[in-house]
């Protein structure tokens, strides 16, 4: 069955079957946690090289400066290169890294460590995403990029908590021991699976042609400034979540209320992802933010009171994290041929969000307050939904690489 530009119907592309999914899914899941569970496990680390917390804080700078740095030029090989090769040498060496880690016998060697970390996990996330995008049937892409994104979110209140308990009665070494195991083990079935599966022969709906040039390096730069700007909203909301709780008295609610986030901001991602599949990307982008900024301020009107909070932050995790695969298939869609290289630069764009978020609000914090650090990421929001614009090109993109 063809289309009327005698291409093979969107319909019958073969899409991908819950196998590679799920080992997407848990490669995402592991790198995750060893990115978020480096805080938790900090006072652990400092006592065992009798430091101080501060000075270990060190090394989750250091892996998100190498991720950042790395992330384009790993992109870059992946695009250029078999990307189930990229991804398999990736997660050797995030494999590598983590024993490494758990070997290391002074911080010096231990950023060193990091630092690999870091960027090994530049390799691995855009390349997994770009596998996946590629493969997955173009109706669903938007969908299929958020059940493996949800592997990211669901090691933020699942993973690190589970390592950080490892951490506390079994040696903060033993999780980033299991952590190289697990990521070693996986790089077998990525080298199989994905060259089972050949990238089919659309890359998305087929659509009437649109005339003019195909998209430039402004377009890119200003999808990428929407994630940076994004980021910033949401984790000038999260990092200090648990701080400011402890400081007004409320720490036995952290935990729960981190799961409340974390369960909202898995079915936000479900959410964006379909709607994204159904619409227009740009629309369920440009609406995310818009309630991000809505309920980032409601979230600094009701921060006294838990259970509105709770509520809130729900509400909050939904809109926020629906933005996140919308934004993915948004950028596939206007560079199928760049795919890797335009989500390593989003992942990058997240992580400059992610860090400006910290430096700025813990100044903000100290200063005016927590609600005044949400009103600032809630102004944030705004214009990043103003610069949120675009569609994908109407002509059948053609993925060039596997």
């Amino acid at each position: 069955m063809r289309s009327l530009h005698g291409e093979p119907a969107v319909d019958t592309v073969p899409g991908l079957t819950a196998g590679p999914v799920a080992l997407a899914w848990l490669t995402q899941f592991l790198v995750g946690t060893d990115l978020f569970v480096v805080a938790p496990l900090l006072p652990h680390i400092a006592a065992s090289f009798g430091i101080s917390p501060a000075g270990t804080g060190l090394l989750v700078t250091a892996f998100s400066v190498a991720y950042v740095v790395a992330s384009p030029f790993a992109g870059w090989i992946s695009d250029r290169r078999d990307r189930a090769t990229v991804l398999v040498v990736a997660l050797v060496l995030f494999s590598a890294a983590n024993a490494g880690t758990a070997l290391a016998p002074g911080l010096g060697l231990l950023l060193v460590a990091r630092v690999v970390a870091g960027a090994a996990a530049a390799a691995t996330g855009p390349t997994v995403y770009a596998l996946v995008s590629t493969r997955a049937r173009p109706r669903a892409r938007a969908q299929t990029l958020a059940v493996v994104g949800s592997g990211l979110l669901t090691a933020l209140w699942v993973g690190a908590p589970a390592g950080s308990l490892l951490g506390r009665y079994a040696g903060w070494q033993t999780a980033f021991v299991i952590l190289a195991a697990g990521t070693l083990l996986l790089a077998v079935p990525h080298a199989v699976v994905w060259r089972r599966l050949p990238v089919p022969a659309t890359a998305a709906p087929p659509r009437e042609p649109r005339p003019g040039r195909p998209p430039g390096t402004g377009v890119a730069v200003a999808g990428v400034t929407v994630t940076t700007l994004w980021a910033f909203s949401v984790y000038s909301l999260y990092t200090f979540l648990a701080v400011a709780l402890h400081a007004d008295g409320r720490a036995t609610a952290v935990t729960w209320l981190l799961v409340v986030y974390g369960v909202g901001a898995v079915l936000g991602g479900q959410l964006g992802g379909r709607f994204a599949d159904r619409g227009d990307p740009v629309r369920v982008t440009r609406t995310a933010l818009a309630l991000t900024a809505a309920l980032e301020a409601v979230v600094a009107l009701v921060f006294s009171a838990t259970w509105a909070l709770a509520c809130a932050l729900g509400l909050f995790a939904v809109a926020a994290y629906a933005f996140f695969p919308a934004q993915q298939r948004h950028l596939v869609d206007l560079f199928p041929g760049r795919a890797t290289a335009l989500l390593s630069w989003n992942n990058s764009a997240l992580f400059v969000g992610l860090s400006l978020a910290g430096a700025a609000g813990g100044p903000v914090v100290h200063a005016l307050g927590y609600p005044a650090l949400l009103y600032l990421g809630a102004a944030v929001a705004v214009p990043a939904c103003l610069v949120a614009r675009g569609r994908p090109p109407r002509t059948l993109g053609k993925e060039e690489r596997p």
